[in-house]
């Protein structure tokens, strides 16, 4: 925090088409399409400390959900994967992170200001990087994060492009995020239209009943990375996971265990959804291995999961 509590991000250089510029360089338009009407996909990616220094989790999978996201919104990323991946390991050294979040982020830019972006508006791309600590804060990792349902629903996927990590869905994530921490909660639980459980605000969710392992999936869910490595890892275990679909709330508040997954939540523990105890009203023994087990994956503690992590040397 800098002075008079400043809480600004501190990204130290930023790659921006194609060159790594300080923060205070790094400038868009104004005028930027993405700006005025949402035309943006991105990621978020973490970099973790290893014994052999910062490596990257998952980082082709991140690419390669970037570039579908583009796919879908029609814009067209002027790099390839390959190239996109490079950056991304060389912002990471240049700022010489231990451990740190990633954000590529490719948008619409400012030729034209029609509601249409194509043909005259090119993509422009940048990755920025920083340190980031416990999502939804340690309190809720100890303890378990407490849910409240918005009164935002999600949106169908004839509405908006769920499976793309688009900048214009997070509209709908951002009021349902600021709802719930007025209402003194921790994150909010999205019902789509019909009332079944969707997601939270920018994580999936799983449930514990019996010693099974239920992951919520939804037609309008991001794909989630986080989402599909936990599920990996609990399988190596030895539980048992299963798909849910048409999930209602009720499921979830009589659930031996309930908990969310993505990459700033990795792995966090459920507590209390609308005033309801889960469970024990604390973090779930299984949440919380789960968690010790996916920690030590990414942090290269685990050799069978080396495979998801691209060093920076």
């Amino acid at each position: 925090m800098g002075k008079g509590g400043d809480t600004r991000i501190r990204a130290g250089k930023i790659w921006m088409d194609g060159e790594l510029v300080p923060q205070e360089e790094a400038r868009v338009s104004v005028l930027a399409h993405a700006l005025h009407y949402g035309t943006s996909v991105f990621e978020g990616i973490r970099a973790y400390e290893t014994d052999e220094g910062p490596a990257i989790f998952r980082l082709e999978e991140h690419v390669e959900r970037l570039f579908h996201s583009a796919k879908i919104l029609r814009l067209e990323i002027p790099y390839s994967p390959e190239e996109i991946s490079q950056a991304i390991v060389e912002t990471v050294r240049v700022n010489g992170w231990k451990s740190c979040y990633i954000r590529p982020l490719a948008w619409f830019g400012a030729t034209s200001l029609g509601v249409n972006p194509l043909p005259n508006n090119p993509a422009e791309v940048m990755i920025a990087t920083w340190e980031w600590g416990a999502y939804l804060g340690e309190d809720a990792v100890r303890k378990g994060a407490k849910l409240v349902t918005s009164s935002w629903r999600r949106f169908p996927g004839d509405v908006m492009p769920g499976k793309a990590k688009a900048g214009g869905n997070y509209v709908n994530s951002a009021l349902a995020k600021m709802d719930a921490l007025a209402a003194g909660a921790d994150e909010a639980l999205l019902l789509d239209k019909e009332g079944f459980v969707a997601e939270g605000s920018g994580e999936n969710l799983f449930y514990v009943k019996n010693g099974v392992i239920y992951a919520i999936e939804h037609s309008v869910n991001l794909p989630g990375i986080t989402r599909d490595s936990v599920i990996e890892i609990a399988e190596d275990l030895g539980h048992t996971v299963e798909e849910a679909y048409r999930v209602t709330r009720e499921i979830l508040f009589t659930a031996d265990e309930v908990f969310m997954t993505g990459t700033a939540a990795e792995v966090t523990p459920v507590s209390m959804i609308d005033n309801r105890p889960i469970g024990s009203g604390s973090a779930g023994e299984l949440t919380m291995k789960l968690r010790r087990e996916y920690l030590a994956a990414v942090t290269g503690n685990k050799p069978e999961y080396r495979k998801w992590l691209t060093l920076v040397k």
